[in-house]
């Protein structure tokens, strides 16, 4: 997010400092591989993912979401009942594990509390430490509810594969997708919106470096886009409102997957003084789960443009991922 901002020119000038030598060698903190696509995102991506099945002594049916702590290891987090969104009764995992990966065998194993767990591309075996198999569970991928969701006749198409492309200054990414750093042409007061995001994979990145940039309604309010796939869902993560609020569920799925936002969005109004009279308001879906309900937005988003009594772009924030976006609409629904 913003307090990045210095952190990230401080990357940049490293980097330039190691092409003209003046480093022999990168700091820790650099940026390792980053992936966009999962054909050459490896053994590590392979078994990063979710899981669902039953393991019958735990009590019944769980979820499990791997994640990748660095190319070498994978975070483990098993809960009780299923998986976010679906099925999962609280939100912290009831249970953690830290695996290393073995690349030749395609397998991370870690024993822990007298069970067995490995990480298998396809599935997750939990044994007990005679061997004797407690529980599978099996890899699944999730797809959003209204991922493909085509706009109604009278909606505005901002960004369609090959067809449309209604923003400036944006980049763009592979196969002709929609890059960061775009603002819309055309701007909106109340509306609903339609976007499908995709993060890449950065292993050896964390927290706000991996898959980082933002969903700016009107210019003035960000829906925060990230790789916070298996974390806790601040308001800086996926979903989250920057400084304002956090997302009911952590509906983000693993990097290199297609997420979608269904924004219904209220603007601020303000008198004949131009003085705000009442806060905008923003609902959202993530993933087809709503995860922000009428939500009372009190103030802007610093980095874009500040409030005002006026119609706004959409705009997608360039934090130097190569976050990808496509099938973007807005319908209009007042002023």
């Amino acid at each position: 997010m913003k307090s990045r901002f210095l952190f990230d020119g401080l990357k940049s000038l490293v980097r330039i400092a190691l092409v003209t030598g003046l480093l022999a060698a990168a700091p820790q903190y650099l940026s390792a591989e980053t992936y966009t696509s999962q054909e050459k995102a490896g053994v590590t991506y392979k078994l990063q993912g979710e899981y669902l099945g039953v393991v019958e002594s735990w009590g019944g049916s769980w979820g499990a979401q791997v994640i990748a702590v660095s190319e070498k290891k994978l975070a483990i987090h098993l809960l009780d009942g299923g998986l976010p969104g679906q099925g999962a009764k609280a939100a912290v995992p009831a249970k953690k594990y830290e695996a290393s990966i073995d690349v030749s065998k395609e397998v991370a194993d870690v024993t822990k509390d007298a069970v067995v767990v490995s990480v298998q591309p396809k599935k997750i075996e939990i044994r007990d430490e005679q061997g004797k198999v407690l529980g599978v569970l099996t890899k699944i991928v999730r797809e959003s509810k209204t991922l493909g969701a085509q706009p109604p006749k009278d909606a505005v198409v901002l960004f369609d594969v090959g067809r449309v492309n209604d923003f400036n200054g944006n980049k763009m990414g592979e196969d002709g997708l929609l890059g960061v750093g775009g603002t819309s042409k055309e701007v909106f007061g109340d509306h609903r919106m339609h976007i499908e995001f995709r993060t890449p994979f950065q292993p050896d990145d964390s927290g706000q470096g991996r898959g980082n940039s933002g969903v700016y309604i009107q210019g003035r309010y960000e829906l925060q886009v990230l790789d916070s796939f298996g974390l806790s869902g601040e308001n800086n993560e996926c979903g989250g409102i920057y400084q304002i609020a956090k997302p009911s569920t952590n509906m983000c799925y693993p990097p290199l997957t297609w997420q979608t936002y269904d924004i219904e969005f209220k603007a601020a109004t303000y008198d004949a003084s131009g003085k705000k009279i009442s806060n905008a308001k923003l609902s959202v879906k993530h993933n087809g789960v709503t995860i922000h309900d009428g939500l009372d937005l009190p103030k802007g988003t610093p980095g874009k443009d500040p409030e005002a009594d006026s119609r706004g772009p959409l705009f997608l924030q360039d934090h130097g991922n190569p976050v990808t976006f496509r099938n973007i609409w807005v319908q209009r629904t007042g002023k």
